[in-house]
């Protein structure tokens, strides 16, 4: 391990974090939260890219780029942290090699294509003792954070419906990967959206029992890129959830419907917006939602606004530090997340066959 120097906010050591990957996953959902959470330092980043690499040193003056993932893993006694935020079908390969070298991990959703492929690294990990996490960083959403409580508070009562959305409008594809690659390659709005709400789902409601599923790819050229997903949770819940790139008019973001009330939430999160826009997640107003953004509370006429927990992204990086540094708990468990992939792969045998597909041993994880 290498020497490290004092965090200024903390007092303690910083855990100095490579990031592999700096597409738009790397420069805007990690690299400004590593940088802004006190006791971190973004040490390295690696990409292939002569325009990524500028862009890097631009913004992170003194951080070292590696070409490849090879040249970081030769280097590994400098760091303590590595976080896969690269395409999908090389989280698995690069979360092993990063184990491997000696590093905590922080992999990018989703955390593999298979739940095996999943039941594997979290083994892996578990035999050497490190630590292995995965970016669900939408449990910090303002809007969940509030359901979170409303639920914990029995305010909805026995939940019987959970409907959730991710909705955009984007009525030609793109010519990426992610839009117009193939399943092997983890390409499609499953993959790419499906980890969130289904986490989202998972960890309000529990284990998932059965799942059906309608999965289509509406655009010409596209991956799957139109999915609904139903889902009903071993305690009874029913999860409805939605996710589109050619949605014209969006849903609600959110409605849950309880025996003494429901909650209904329009709008997106802003985190995603304000990091998109280049602003640091240490600002004092960080997740603050305004107050016309709230979502309701209540029945019939009788409802009410709730005010809205602050969404709080770089929460996920502080308990991360607290984990490699201290032994406090993951920020995110991956045997929660290997549910989720159940989930997904009875999802692709349910739209296959037109039939609802139950999960037996649900929640089993590893």
């Amino acid at each position: 391990m290498p020497d490290v120097s004092q965090g200024p906010d903390r007092g303690g050591p910083e855990l100095h974090t490579a990031l592999v990957g700096y597409g738009k996953g790397g420069q805007v959902f990690h690299a400004p939260l590593i940088d802004a959470v006190p006791g971190l330092r973004l040490s390295a980043v690696v990409t292939g890219s002569p325009e990524r690499r500028a862009a890097a040193e631009a913004r992170y003056p003194g951080v070292t780029v590696y070409p490849t993932a090879e040249a970081l893993w030769a280097d590994a006694d400098r760091y303590e942290i590595a976080v896969v935020t690269t395409p999908n079908d090389t989280h698995a390969p690069l979360a092993r090699a990063a184990l491997e070298a000696g590093l905590a991990v922080v992999v990018d959703k989703p955390f593999a294509l298979t739940a095996h492929q999943a039941r594997e690294l979290t083994g892996l990990a578990g035999e050497r003792g490190q630590v292995l996490t995965v970016y669900q960083n939408r449990r910090w959403d303002a809007d969940f954070l509030t359901l979170w409580n409303l639920v914990e508070e029995g305010a909805l009562g026995r939940v019987h419906r959970f409907e959730s959305r991710f909705e955009r409008w984007r009525p030609e594809a793109r010519g990426t990967w992610r839009d117009s690659g193939g399943t092997a390659a983890g390409a499609g709005i499953l993959y790419d959206l499906g980890p969130h709400l289904i986490d989202q789902a998972v960890t309000l409601f529990g284990p998932v029992a059965s799942v059906y599923a309608e999965v289509d790819a509406l655009r010409e050229g596209s991956a799957d890129d139109d999915v609904f997903l139903a889902l009903t949770h071993a305690r009874g819940t029913r999860s409805h959830l939605w996710m589109s790139a050619l949605s014209a008019q969006n849903g609600p973001r959110l409605r849950v419907l309880g025996d003494r009330g429901a909650f209904t939430v329009q709008g997106m999160d802003g985190q995603e917006a304000r990091l998109g826009a280049g602003e640091r997640p240490d600002a004092p107003d960080w997740g603050a939602v305004p107050e016309e953004a709230w979502g309701v509370f209540g029945s019939g006429g009788d409802v009410r606004p709730v005010p809205s927990e602050r969404g709080a992204y770089p929460e996920f990086y502080a308990a991360l530090r607290d984990a490699v540094g201290e032994g406090e708990p993951l920020p995110v468990d991956p045997h929660e997340v290997i549910h989720g992939l159940e989930v997904i792969e009875a999802a692709r045998r349910s739209a296959a066959a037109g039939a609802v597909v139950p999960l037996s041993g649900a929640g089993r994880g590893a």
